[in-house]
C-alpha cells in the first residue's frame, strides 16, 4: 500500500516539507453494481456534452450560448441577458440540490456526476485500455524505457491529447455554431479567439483529468471541506464495517475461518481500486469521492470466501450501532421543500414568460407641464425591449385617468432583440384627478401577436 499515499506529513522544523511527495495513484479495475452505475452516469453525461451542440430544433442549435448576439438559445427557447434572474435562480438550485443529495446520499455527487470524475474516469480507461490494469502498469513504470515502453507512453499521450482537443472543441462548440466551427477549422480559417478558447479547455481537461486527477480532490475541491457541516448520522456514507471486519488475517480461500480472525482478509483491495488511494477501513474520510469502487472489490471477495456481502457498504452511522437509519429528517425536509417550490416556480415562469418588457422614465426635469387647452402634460420614454426571435408592431397605450391619452406612440416597431426608446406625453384633464399625485398604468400590446402583452405603472404629476 506504499504506492498510494494519501496523507500528509507536517514539516518538522528542521528543514522538512510540509507535503508529502506525490506518487502516482493506480486504480485497479472494478466489476460489480456501483462500477457499471458510474460508467453508466459517465457515458451519459458525456454523450450530453459531446451530443448536445449537434442537435438542431426548428433550424436553430439546440443549445447555444452566443455572445456576441446576446442571445441564449436552450431547448427551442431564447433567452437574453435581461433573463440573467432565470440564471440565478438555477444556481439556487444547484446549491440546494448538492445539499439535499449530500444530506441523504453523501458525496455521492463527487463519485458518479462532478466532472472531475467524469472526465478522469475516461483518461483511466484510456491508461488501462493501452498500459494494462494496475499490476501491468506498475510493472511497465518500473522497466526501462524500452520500445515497448516508449511505443505504449506515446500511444495512451497521443489519445489523451485528441480526447482533450475533443473536449475543448466541444466546449466552443457551445458558444459558436458548431458546425461553423467545424468548418472554420477544418478550411483553417477559424478565429484566434476560438483557437485560443480550445486548446484552454484542452489544456485544462487534460491537466485536471490525466496530470493532476485525485489531486484536485484531495487539495483543490473546496466541497470536501465543507461537507462535514452537511453530514449527521443519517446520512448514507460508505464504511467498514469494523466489528465484523476486525482482527483482520490472511487465508485461504475455502479454508474455516479462524475463530480469532473477522470476514476482513487483508487483501488491500479496497485500497489498490480507490481514485484516491484511500484506506477505507480507517474510516471516514474527507478524501473519499462515494465512487463504490472499494464495495464492488470487497463484494467480489466476500464472494469468493463464501462469506456475506456488505463488510464495506453504503450505510449510515446509525445502522453501524444498531439503530434505525431516519432518511426524512428535518434537513431533509428543508431541502427537498425549498427545492421543490423553487423549481415548480421555475418551471411555471419559464412556461408562462412573455419575451417583452417596457420600462417606463419619467422626465425628472419638470413635473408637468400645461398644454394651454386646459390639460396637463408629463413627459415620459419608455424602453421597449423585443426578446422574441421576429421584429414586432406595438401600440402602446395608458389609464388610470378619465379622458387620458397618449401621444406619440401611434407606431412602434422593435426588431428581435433590440431596445427601442419610445418618448412619449400623457395627457389628463387635471380636473378628473384624484390628487396631485396619480398612479398610472402603461399598457403595451404586440398587434401582430396579442399574446405578447407588457404593463408597467408610473406616477403622473399634476397641480396641488
Amino acid at each position: 500500500m506504499s504506492e498510494n499515499p494519501v496523507k500528509t506529513d507536517a514539516g518538522d522544523g528542521n528543514g522538512g516539507s510540509f507535503y508529502q511527495k506525490h506518487n502516482k495513484i493506480y486504480p485497479r479495475k472494478t466489476k460489480g453494481l456501483f462500477t457499471n452505475l458510474r460508467k453508466f452516469s459517465v457515458w451519459g453525461l458525456l454523450g450530453l456534452y459531446y451530443v448536445l451542440p449537434w442537435l438542431r430544433w426548428d433550424g436553430q442549435q439546440l443549445v447555444l450560448f452566443d455572445l456576441p448576439a446576446r442571445k441564449f438559445h436552450i431547448f427551442g427557447m431564447t433567452f437574453w441577458p435581461q433573463d440573467f434572474f432565470y440564471l440565478a435562480v438555477l444556481l439556487i438550485l444547484a446549491a440546494l440540490l448538492l445539499f439535499f443529495v449530500t444530506a441523504l446520499a453523501g458525496r455521492v455527487w463527487c463519485g458518479y456526476a462532478c466532472p472531475q470524475t467524469v472526465w478522469s474516469e475516461v483518461y483511466i480507461w484510456i491508461e488501462q485500455w493501452v498500459e494494462g490494469d494496475r499490476p501491468q502498469q506498475i510493472k511497465l513504470d518500473k522497466g526501462p524505457w524500452d520500445r515497448a515502453k516508449i511505443g505504449k507512453k506515446a500511444l495512451k499521450q497521443v489519445l489523451w491529447i485528441f480526447f482533450s482537443l475533443w473536449t475543448g472543441f466541444t466546449f466552443v462548440g457551445f458558444f459558436v455554431p458548431v458546425e461553423t466551427l467545424w468548418s472554420d477549422l477544418a478550411s483553417g480559417v477559424i478565429g484566434g479567439w476560438a483557437l485560443f478558447w480550445i486548446l484552454f479547455y484542452s489544456a485544462a481537461t487534460y491537466g485536471n483529468a490525466g496530470f493532476l486527477r485525485e489531486q484536485v480532490c484531495l487539495y483543490m475541491c473546496p466541497y470536501a471541506r465543507f461537507q462535514s457541516a452537511m453530514f449527521d448520522k443519517d446520512t448514507l456514507i460508505i464504511s467498514y464495517d469494523e466489528a465484523r471486519g476486525e482482527p483482520r488475517g490472511s487465508r485461504k480461500r475455502g479454508a474455516d475461518k479462524p475463530a480469532s480472525v473477522g470476514d476482513c482478509v487483508d487483501c488491500t483491495l479496497c485500497v489498490q481500486v480507490c481514485p484516491t488511494g484511500i484506506d477505507i477501513r480507517d474510516g471516514l474520510q474527507y478524501q473519499c469521492i462515494g465512487c463504490a469502487a472499494c464495495i464492488d472489490a470487497c463484494d467480489g471477495v466476500m464472494d469468493k470466501m463464501g462469506y456475506p456481502r456488505g463488510l464495506v457498504r453504503y450505510t449510515t452511522e446509525h445502522a453501524l450501532k444498531g439503530g434505525v437509519t431516519h432518511v426524512m429528517r428535518v434537513r431533509t425536509f428543508i431541502y427537498g421543500g425549498l427545492l421543490a417550490a423553487i423549481a415548480l416556480a421555475l418551471l411555471y415562469s419559464v412556461l408562462h414568460r412573455v419575451p417583452l418588457e417596457m420600462d417606463v422614465i419619467r422626465d425628472r426635469n419638470a413635473l408637468y407641464r400645461d398644454s394651454g387647452d386646459g390639460n396637463i402634460e408629463n413627459i415620459y420614454t419608455l424602453k421597449v425591449i423585443n426578446m422574441d426571435e421576429q421584429e414586432h408592431h406595438y401600440a402602446i397605450s395608458v389609464s388610470g385617468i378619465e379622458g387620458m391619452k397618449l401621444v406619440g406612440a401611434e407606431n412602434v416597431v422593435v426588431q428581435s432583440g433590440r431596445v427601442a426608446e419610445v418618448p412619449v406625453k400623457a395627457v389628463a384633464n387635471p380636473d378628473k384627478m384624484a390628487s396631485h399625485s396619480q398612479e398610472v398604468i402603461f399598457h403595451i400590446e404586440a398587434t401582430d401577436s396579442p399574446a405578447l402583452v407588457a404593463t408597467q405603472k408610473a406616477r403622473f404629476l399634476g397641480p396641488n
